[in-house]
């Protein structure tokens, strides 16, 4: 069954910038369902790579599957006239999907999303997952971030907060809050490199 959505994988075409604004023209302004199925195709490699650190599990076609329904999900929200890229608006509710089953099913502990970002779709996440000398290392860099990317990174990660929400508790953009979101996350795998590097 893997094998087959990696045959059916393969098939999918990235789409042209012009291409996709016009899909998400048809769908948003038209209710173009098609131009709707045909965004949720295209961005299927995304949810595929969000779910490599699962593939070596039995149950990686249901991780598949839930990271799917957050894709559909984010199709249905997403705000193209807002000026976010959807890969990186759809891609914490893909992962939250999926880490929500995988809690759901005793596959990993509560609340360490973050390491997965960390990992970034290393095989060895869930080894990392597993480091309470990295969970300490982790919350040692969080406390050293500057105020608004640490108050992001622990909202997002830590209290489940989705940007949508936190952007009004700030009183920020929602493409603030995922570049502060970036850039947080930039500075702690800076920060964090030397000791995961060595783990």
């Amino acid at each position: 069954m893997f094998e087959d959505y990696l045959r059916e994988l393969d098939k999918v075409k990235i789409l042209e910038p012009d291409e996709e604004s016009e899909l998400w023209r048809r769908f948003k302004n038209e209710n173009d369902r098609s131009a709707r199925l045909k965004i949720i195709e295209s961005y299927q490699p995304l949810v595929f790579k969000i779910a490599l650190p699962y593939r070596d599990l039995q149950s990686i076609m249901d991780v598949i599957q839930e990271g799917t329904v957050g894709l559909i999900e984010s199709v249905e929200k997403f705000e193209p006239e807002r000026g976010v890229a959807f890969s990186l608006f759809a891609i914490h509710r893909i992962r939250g999907r999926m880490i929500d089953y995988l809690k759901r099913e005793k596959e990993i502990p509560t609340n360490e999303e973050i390491f997965l970002d960390l990992a970034d779709s290393s095989p060895t996440a869930q080894d990392l997952v597993e480091s309470s000398e990295l969970a300490a290392q982790l919350h040692t860099a969080i406390n050293r971030l500057p105020r608004n990317e640490k108050n992001v990174i622990q909202e997002m990660y830590l209290n489940d907060e989705n940007a949508s929400e936190l952007a009004s508790d700030m009183k920020l953009s929602i493409s603030h809050i995922y570049r502060l979101q970036k850039k947080g996350m930039q500075r702690i795998r800076g920060m964090l490199s030397r000791f995961i590097s060595s783990w």
